[in-house]
């Protein structure tokens, strides 16, 4: 039997400033359309799209939540299309809410809704070679011609309920790119290849140790951060070449801050972290690693 695999996207929505969707999600029949619209306009770059099961969550949700370790989102969007009726034949699959609601394991997290840059995660599913080979034309192709044709932008916009700037279609592949060069803009490009790491290479180990950022590991799945006393934090030369206490003081408070800021954000991609206490005069990383 050919192993069956799937490739993972998202129709990726750029919002106007300060707009925030009145619909998150798209109640079943609307859910459909959209479906059907977003595998139509695959098929065009793509023709083996029609040859693949497609399918489709038709609610909004942050880039946090669609990149975590082990894709957790678009793994429940393949157990459900593994489990769906009228196996054999392609399928265009639409999950929309039921009275206004989705299943837990499918709704969009409140606490992420205010970003400017909502996802619609789509899957496509089938024999190895076929989604290996349609795989690759996509991450071949979409990041320059994947913008949304006019028709499916205007649905998205009338049934989200929301002005949109742009609409494309992503690989998740993309999106970590994508992401990467946003958090290199935000001054976080010492973060994201933890996060990366955690992503696309998990069994792997990597560290955020460049100065003045906090230090961080990435380890068996979690995030592990040191705790350094202020003297310590000096010594170690966090400090540079300052020497007055009020600005060292006010550096700390900084650092400190910094760490809280890295904490959340590798938190909101769905790795735990663990914050161990580095002794006086012990080396920060031997302190992780031990």
């Amino acid at each position: 039997m050919s192993e069956i695999v799937s490739c993972l996207g998202a129709f990726a929505l750029e919002l106007s400033p300060l707009t925030r969707a009145q619909a998150p999600c798209l109640i079943q029949a609307e859910a459909g359309e959209l479906a059907a619209m977003l595998a139509r306009d695959l098929a065009k770059w793509v023709p083996e799209v029609r040859d693949c099961d497609f399918t489709v969550l038709a609610a909004l949700f942050d880039p946090v939540e669609i990149l975590r370790p082990g894709f957790p989102l678009h793994a429940e969007l393949e157990r459900l299309t593994a489990q769906a009726p009228g196996q054999g034949s392609a399928r265009v699959i639409a999950l929309g809410a039921n009275e206004n609601s989705l299943p837990e394991a499918l709704a969009p997290s409140s606490e992420f809704a205010e970003g400017p840059f909502r996802l619609v995660p789509f899957l496509l599913r089938g024999d190895a070679e076929l989604i290996k080979n349609v795989g690759e034309q996509l991450e071949a192709s979409l990041l320059d011609i994947g913008m949304a044709p006019a028709d499916t932008a205007l649905f998205a916009q009338e049934n989200f309920k929301v002005q949109i700037e742009h609409a494309r279609y992503l690989t998740v592949h993309d999106l970590a790119a994508m992401m990467a060069m946003q958090y290199e803009h935000a001054s976080l490009k010492n973060v994201w290849p933890l996060i990366e790491t955690a992503l696309l290479a998990p069994d792997e180990q990597c560290w955020c140790d460049a100065m003045p950022d906090p230090l961080a590991l990435y380890r068996d799945g979690e995030i592990h951060m040191t705790l350094i006393d202020a003297d310590d934090w000096q010594t170690l030369g966090y400090c540079g070449e300052e020497n007055n206490p009020e600005r060292c003081e006010f550096l700390f408070e900084q650092f400190e801050m910094r760490q809280r800021q890295m904490a959340a954000l590798f938190q909101a991609h769905g790795l735990e972290v663990t914050f161990e206490h580095c002794p006086k005069g012990k080396n920060p990383k031997q302190a992780l690693l031990s």
